[in-house]
């Protein structure tokens, strides 16, 4: 169903037709925060002025001539400098109640994504230790990205690149080996790139319970690498069931050696005319796609560049059909991005088939100072330990609520307060708070009735405020879930749950006559119902109490 938005940009563009014979760009459509200047606005007249050299009132005052209000409008008028500001009816704004009534968690969901499949891989961290803060914020991002876009109709693939083929595993196994031995009072030098985690003793008191001392008169290098991967990969998953963030794939970079498809994405590229020797190396044409530089793929003792795996790993993608492949990658891995969309279309992949969302950095704060984080040296603040201390809902909700490319602070303090100044608490306890009150309402003989389709007794400032944000949510679904923009329903979250406190205060929802109190419990039983979808999209739990 077109949104008051859509039909408003249609009217507009009809009557610039009518009145300059002009076919507008762009018709922006915003909500002004101030009601006296209507429910909806746009700022064309002014944006014109340039073009058709006049006068942005005047330009407004013709347009406004020109209009065929669209159904639900009552009115419009003309704001200086040039603003066209549109005031809708009670009628249009209460019917989003008995609609979201008889959808329920449907309401909002879009086929605008209808046929597309996309994979969204994200988190992919080296089976070598913990998840820390980092990786907690793309895997709250991705799973949030994940559920908007499957509710705006996209075929989604959550994928997890298990990093288990490179010199990382070499190093971990070496590691383990070491704490192995330390375990049986022996001392041997730690690797230069070795893990201190204290996953890794963990790890080692686990096989010296099982093997005993066995691996100190043989070889257990490879038994080492395969058991500290799976385990380590065992805890990952764990720490992300409790985080609420389930993956449809776990793609291992070692199959890609196994089944010889990093050898034959090798072969592909070099028969297709891809690649050139030079210094004993070999090298990627990736300036040929608008990469600042060739990339070397195979160094001169013969080994991989990490370029090579991740080539054919992404042919392995496209050879599975999908029609749009998505990347949420660390801010470190900003350059790599034109020679991996380069990599793509040398394999078949289009140049838009990838796109690449930057993930930046988390400072964690606690009694107002950063807490450093390294992982390497077992300091790391974990997946585990933010779960355990501040609660899943709310570290979620935290990392939901800023874009992907921001950096951003992570206030532990703030996070456990039981209190509004805690946003999350804010936004469950405004979902607590319609079901306490439907409690007492239903001592009273009342309770939510979907039968009733017209309303009369909303006419207060704050239904009307809320009606207006339901109104919203399918267009705000369509637009966080084409742009990747998983924040903005997190501020839509906030913004309703203010809505809703403030009508709380305002309204005297149980007082009055019977009519008054079914529309308005009706009112509340449609903010109940998005307010938690819109929290289950971001990863967030809508608790009956509080």
């Amino acid at each position: 169903m077109p949104t008051m938005e859509d039909a408003l940009k249609n009217a507009l563009e009809n009557a610039l037709k009518q009145a300059y014979d002009l076919d507008a760009d762009v018709i922006h459509i915003e909500q002004p925060k101030d009601k006296q200047n209507g429910d909806f606005s746009t700022n064309l007249a002014m944006t014109l002025a340039k073009t058709l050299r006049n006068n942005p009132f005047v330009i407004a005052e013709t347009n406004k001539e020109k209009l065929e209000l669209p159904s639900g409008v009552d009115r419009v008028e003309v704001a200086r400098p040039g603003f066209i500001n549109f005031f809708v009816s009670e009628d249009y704004l209460s019917d989003i109640i008995p609609e979201i009534l008889e959808k329920g968690e449907q309401f909002g969901a879009s086929d605008i994504g209808k046929g597309t499949h996309v994979n969204i891989e994200f988190v992919s961290v080296n089976p070598t230790g913990s998840m820390h803060v980092g990786h907690a914020r793309g895997a709250a991002a991705g799973d949030s990205m994940a559920r908007v876009m499957k509710k705006a109709g996209f075929d989604v693939t959550k994928e997890f690149y298990v990093n288990d083929g490179g010199n990382q595993i070499h190093n971990l196994a070496l590691s383990i080996n070491v704490r192995y031995h330390e375990l049986f009072g022996r001392t041997l030098e730690m690797p230069g790139d070795a893990y201190h985690g204290p996953e890794i003793t963990e790890l080692a008191e686990t096989i010296k319970a099982e093997h005993g001392d066995r691996y100190l008169y043989e070889d257990g290098y490879t038994y080492f690498r395969e058991y500290g991967v799976k385990y380590l990969l065992d805890g990952i998953k764990n720490d992300l069931a409790a985080f609420d963030v389930e993956f449809d794939v776990f793609f291992s970079e070692k199959s890609l050696y196994d089944n010889g498809e990093v050898a034959n994405t090798l072969k592909f590229l070099k028969e297709n005319g891809h690649t050139y020797e030079k210094d004993d190396a070999l090298f990627l044409n990736t300036t040929d796609y608008g990469d600042e530089k060739d990339r070397v793929i195979v160094k001169r003792d013969g080994t991989y560049t990490y370029l090579l795996p991740d080539i054919a790993y992404h042919k392995n993608k496209l050879s599975r059909g999908f029609d749009k492949l998505i990347d949420i990658l660390g801010g470190d891995h900003h350059g790599y991005i034109p020679r991996l969309k380069a990599a793509i279309q040398m394999v078949g992949g289009k140049a838009d088939t990838l796109e690449v969302d930057i993930l930046q950095i988390v400072k964690v704060l606690r009694e107002g100072k950063e807490v450093k984080m390294s992982k390497r040296s077992g300091k790391a603040i974990s997946l585990r330990d933010l779960v355990d201390d501040v609660g899943k809902d709310a570290v979620r909700y935290f990392f939901s609520r800023h874009s992907l490319n921001t950096h951003m602070d992570l206030d532990l303090d703030l996070a456990i307060k039981k209190t509004n100044e805690n946003p999350v608490f804010y936004a469950q306890y405004a979902h607590a708070r319609i079901n306490s009150l439907f409690e007492k309402a239903a001592e009273q003989g009342y309770e939510p009735d979907a039968s009733i389709q017209t309303y009369q007794a909303l006419t207060n400032e704050q239904a009307k405020d809320i009606m207006k944000l339901l109104m919203n949510y399918p267009s705000l679904i369509e637009e966080a879930a084409t742009k990747r923009i998983p924040h903005k329903i997190t501020n839509y979250v906030h913004t309703l749950a203010s809505a809703l406190h403030s009508f709380y205060s305002a309204v005297p929802i149980l007082k009055g006559e019977a009519t008054h109190i079914r529309e308005h419990l009706n009112l509340l039983e449609a903010t109940r119902i998005v307010l938690k979808d819109a929290l289950f999209l971001i990863g967030v739990n809508a608790p009956r109490s509080m």
